[in-house]
């Protein structure tokens, strides 16, 4: 069995991601970065990035290549992802409404309010 150290894409890297696209992809990047991290938003951002930057097979030595989660991030999306901002959006929305049949009502309400 391999020892192996996994990351996945971290809260705090979205800041830095948000002059990657047009004028909604800002606004929704900045407005995910001012939620706490267990919001069901920040939680669907956090999952598309998880997807596009393919975070699940990383670890330490691929970490350290890129730079840490805000730069490979960064990298991801003005080199490897060729999708233009209506279809980052499409994801993201694709990604929340997979959070909001995972999660249960109850939270889902007392993070609304």
């Amino acid at each position: 069995m391999q020892n192996r150290t996994e990351f996945l894409f971290t809260h705090t890297a979205i800041g830095a991601l948000k002059d990657l696209r047009g004028t909604e992809w800002k606004q929704l990047a900045t407005r995910i970065a001012q939620l706490p991290s267990t919001h069901p938003d920040a939680l669907a951002f956090a999952l598309m990035m998880v997807r596009l930057n393919n975070c699940v097979s990383c670890d330490a030595l691929r970490f350290r290549e890129r730079g840490g989660c805000a730069r490979c991030a960064r990298f991801v999306l003005t080199t490897l992802v060729k999708e233009n901002e209506v279809s980052l959006l499409a994801r993201y929305r694709a990604a929340r409404n997979e959070i909001a049949r995972a999660l249960p009502v109850q939270l889902l309400e007392k993070q609304a309010a």
